[in-house]
């Protein structure tokens, strides 16, 4: 999907499929350690003092899952790296023996990590619940997988998350109640402040984007996308726009249809890279975002507090508010 990470061409549709050998070398490394994933979680459940074993696919779901836990879970988040494309992750052995001995499993589902969900099959352990995210929103494959960037389905995932801990762990269930109240109204307050400021501010001002990424974003702050949904789509699988979408666009930023241009940084292709640079010489203010968290080592909320204020900025420099 992302060419800036992957020195290639125009994506292609190929690189939506996994290497077939490397998968099933993962998944039989996961399929092997089955036996010893369910006593392994069974003696975890049996100990107050140990933590819950915790994977998440993407480090982002991961980044929520350890700070509502806390000292009473281990997450390991198998993306976890900014220059990894989680459409197109080769699962490795080591994620499979992760996938075995873990007692809760977040996924994004909507075949944003298909590899994830055949590494979870390979694995069955009555003794491991797992979180579908796409699931939970009841956002359906086909739909967009972005749901990370959709400040009410985040709020969703944190509710279910410190469900699914008091379930596994229930004797501290008033201690995961506590990490969620204090995640939410402290921890959040700037996320929410802002998501909430934008909206109220701008509400209804257009905007071009560079890919799908950005939609439940705009949905969220109520801004309106005037980017034709099939280029969006496009870019965001790796596939090539229709010319007509890109004149529509080329149109749309020379007349300032749109207010602000926001792209990902992280899917830069020629098309996107051309955009960026029409919008700018027409002064258009850009903003960025980015698949997975950036920097390396930033939290859920700090990435986006910083993406946010970025976009607050360019709507306040295009709108005079």
């Amino acid at each position: 999907m992302h060419p800036a990470l992957h020195p290639a061409p125009q994506p292609t549709p190929s690189r939506r499929r996994l290497t077939a050998a490397l998968v099933a070398a993962a998944l039989g490394v996961g399929a092997t350690a089955c036996s010893t994933a369910a006593s392994s979680a069974t003696g975890t459940s049996s100990s107050s003092d140990d933590p819950i074993q915790v994977v998440a696919a993407e480090n982002f779901w991961g980044s929520l899952a350890a700070q509502l836990g806390g000292s009473h879970v281990k997450v390991t988040s198998i993306i976890d790296n900014p220059n990894a494309d989680p459409h197109d992750y080769e699962p490795t052995a080591a994620d499979g023996r992760t996938v075995a001995t873990a007692r809760y499993a977040v996924v994004n589902g909507i075949g944003y990590d298909a590899w994830a969900d055949k590494l979870l099959s390979a694995n069955p352990s009555s003794d491991r619940t797992e979180l579908n995210v796409g699931d939970l929103v009841g956002v359906e494959p086909g739909g967009n997988p972005h749901r990370w960037y959709s400040p009410d389905d985040v709020h969703q995932v944190i509710d279910r998350i410190t469900a699914d801990y008091k379930k596994i762990d229930p004797g501290r269930a008033s201690y995961f109640d506590a990490r969620k109240k204090t995640f939410e109204d402290r921890t959040l307050a700037t996320y929410d402040g802002l998501i909430s400021s934008i909206r109220k501010t701008y509400a209804g001002t257009p905007i071009g984007a560079s890919e799908s990424i950005v939609s439940p974003l705009a949905d969220g702050l109520g801004l309106k996308t005037l980017t034709p949904g099939t280029f969006l789509d496009a870019i965001s699988e790796g596939t090539d726009p229709t010319a007509g979408d890109k004149a529509t666009i080329d149109e749309q930023i020379a007349e300032k249809k749109i207010k602000v241009y926001v792209y990902n940084s992280q899917n830069s292709t020629p098309d996107v890279q051309s955009q960026v640079e029409e919008a700018k010489a027409e002064g258009i203010p850009v903003a960025t975002v980015t698949e997975t968290l950036t920097p390396a080592g930033a939290s859920f909320q700090e990435w986006q507090v910083r993406q946010l204020r970025e976009i607050q900025q360019a709507l306040a420099e295009a709108t005079g508010k």
